[in-house]
């Protein structure tokens, strides 16, 4: 009982997360700020969307030792580590691009980088 309620509420903050980051995306001027808003609330809602599928397999393997939960388990920790890394180092590669390439961020925000380039 208090494993599946634990496993919603991870559900439905990692749901919410989720959802903030895509609001963020459609919502933000720039794309430094829609970068922003991508790879912090998803990558948070992904965390809490794995904890509870590492919840679900935990309690499975528990109560049936069966050992495809306990390879869930192990397998759900890998992606979960591996797309920590990517989102990070992904956003940072797209926002070094668009700087590159000239774009500017909105008025809004304040760019210590151009100032030092001149």
């Amino acid at each position: 009982m208090i494993l599946t309620v634990l496993i919603w509420v991870a559900l439905a903050i990692g749901l919410t997360f989720n959802t903030l980051g895509v609001i963020g995306i459609l919502r933000f001027p720039d794309v430094y700020t829609r970068l922003h808003a991508d790879t912090k609330a998803t990558t948070f809602g992904t965390i809490f969307t794995s904890l509870a599928v590492i919840l679900y397999a935990a309690g499975e393997y528990f109560s049936t030792s069966d050992g495809q939960y306990a390879s869930l388990v192990f397998h759900t920790l890998i992606a979960l580590v591996v797309l920590t890394i990517t989102n990070a180092t992904g956003a940072h590669a797209i926002a070094r691009a668009a700087h590159r390439r000239g774009h500017k961020p909105v008025q809004a925000v304040v760019d210590r980088l151009e100032d030092s380039q001149s």
